[in-house]
């Protein structure tokens, strides 16, 4: 199989590098393509980075509206083709038919919100802030913006930023996980057949460390977008901001789910269950903290019963609920970390360990498993696990809940379940978390809004989608104008 090629200046380049990665399917082994790798793939990102700056000279000074109508183009392709965008998406990947048609419709839509990006993007005006003399607020592009994304989402994340980045007039590099390469490899050659963009304007790059440091450093480029583990995300922004660039770093996570005494146990437990077990657990805003508050034996058989009830297996098959883990290393640490949980002093209430997949007996499979009495303060209660664990605790009030979720070093998702108006309002107002989710289990923002995060699971100030998007991607520029008559010093 030949080494997938990169996007360059609107045509498909062979890399610089003869080293590849192989990229199986998570389910099956099977072969997927060969990703360029190693050290000569920073030499592919510098020509990209120097087309695109080329590019953005001329693009930065297209109308705004004109430059938005690619985009609705590029949403009615997406819709078109997104079966096969996610049966692609299945195949690299692992997560089920059904997620990845969700995955898709969340790229649709956030490219729906950046066609509004004229809009979005006008000017602040005031008149006579003294006599005579006017002044207002333009923004901007920046320039050459790059993007790194993860392996957990390939056809939805990079939508965060893409949109945005070219309609606000910037030029965009794509560089995508070297995990699931061909997701974005389609809809790149999607665009390349279908729409009418000037070349530079759009890119896509692969590689791994070396691909990524030849985008920190490069002086045309002005803005990194990145998606990945805490540790990754605090390196790309302490080093892009060594380097001057203007930086959004989502980071990891340890989503806690709180269930008040109140909650309905059967809706409750469905949508837990989802949360913590939907893409196998491998998203950042996965469950995987559940907390019941006061006696707790009903949900504890309830959501004991859902997970030993989940459906595993190859993600195309027919009712399949959950895949597997993306690759033979993710799987053997997330087994690690059940195995330090139980050493610190946890048992299991559901092994979801050492089980095979009939048919797929080399996949990447793991069931969904629950521990209790988890020691607090350990390692494997703060660690993000990244995959089908449910850790369950307990505790005596809503206020010892909201404590101890503040002290954990995560903030990206805090969620309640409760019919108490004053427990949800309680909870929105002092939990410490992005994103808040009252009787919903994954509270995903849509597009128009921000996909908010604290502590380590985010570095920077404005996040991806909507508004904070167009405020990224743009500077803002303020004009002080006077057009007097008669010239004087007197205001």
């Amino acid at each position: 199989m030949d080494q997938l090629k990169n996007y360059i200046n609107g045509e498909w380049k062979s890399s610089s590098s003869t080293q590849n990665l192989s990229v199986h399917n998570p389910a099956t082994q099977e072969l997927i393509a060969k990703v360029p790798y190693g050290p000569d793939t920073a030499k592919d990102v510098n020509k990209a980075i120097e087309y695109a700056h080329q590019a953005y000279l001329e693009w930065k000074d297209i109308p705004a509206m004109k430059r938005v109508q690619p985009l609705f183009k590029m949403k009615t392709l997406l819709e078109n083709h997104k079966e096969e965008i996610a049966k692609l998406i299945t195949s690299e990947c692992g997560k089920t038919y059904t997620e990845s048609l969700g995955e898709i419709q969340r790229a649709i839509e956030n490219i729906e919100v950046a066609c509004g990006t004229y809009v979005m993007n006008q000017s602040e005006f005031s008149e006579n802030i003294a006599s005579g003399i006017d002044e207002f607020m333009i923004r901007q592009p920046l320039g050459v913006c790059v993007c790194i994304t993860p392996f957990n989402f390939p056809g939805m994340i990079p939508f965060w930023f893409l949109p945005y980045a070219i309609a606000t007039g910037n030029a965009f590099i794509l560089k995508s996980s070297e995990k699931v390469p061909t997701t974005m490899q389609y809809v790149f050659d999607l665009i390349h057949n279908n729409i009418d963009l000037p070349k530079g304007i759009l890119n896509l790059v692969h590689g791994g460390k070396e691909s990524v440091d030849a985008m920190l450093q490069h002086p045309d480029v002005k803005a990194v977008s990145f998606v990945g583990s805490t540790n990754v995300a605090k390196y790309i922004y302490s080093e892009g901001a060594k380097y001057g660039k203007r930086v959004q770093a989502q980071g990891g996570a340890k989503n806690p789910i709180v269930i008040m005494p109140d909650a309905d146990i059967e809706m409750t437990t469905k949508i837990i269950t989802d949360s913590v077990y939907g893409c196998a657990g491998q998203r950042c805003l996965a469950a995987s903290l559940v907390i019941t508050i006061g006696d707790d034996k009903n949900y504890k058989e309830a959501l004991v019963e859902a997970a030993k009830s989940r459906k595993v297996g190859y993600g195309m098959e027919a009712g399949i609920e959950m895949g597997p883990v993306i690759s033979k290393e993710s799987k053997t640490r997330i087994e690690e970390l059940i195995q330090k949980g139980l050493s610190e002093g946890a048992n299991f209430l559901v092994d979801g360990t050492q089980k095979k997949v009939s048919g797929y007996e080399n996949g990447h499979f793991l069931y969904p498993s629950i521990l209790e009495n988890i020691p607090l303060g350990k390692e494997f209660i703060s660690t993000e696990i990244f995959g089908p664990v449910m850790s369950l605790l307990n505790f005596k009030s809503l206020e010892d809940s909201i404590q101890f979720i503040n002290s954990g070093r995560y903030g990206n998702m805090a969620c309640i379940f409760t019919q108490d108006g004053l427990s949800a309002r309680k909870f929105r107002n002092e939990a410490m978390a992005g994103n808040i989710g009252i009787n919903v289990g994954v509270a995903a923002p849509v597009a128009q809004f921000p996909f908010s995060g604290w502590k380590d699971s985010f570095f920077g100030d404005l996040h991806a989608q909507g508004r904070h998007g167009i405020e990224f991607y743009t500077q803002t520029k303020v004009v002080i104008e006077r057009w007097p008559k008669n010239w004087s010093r007197t205001f």
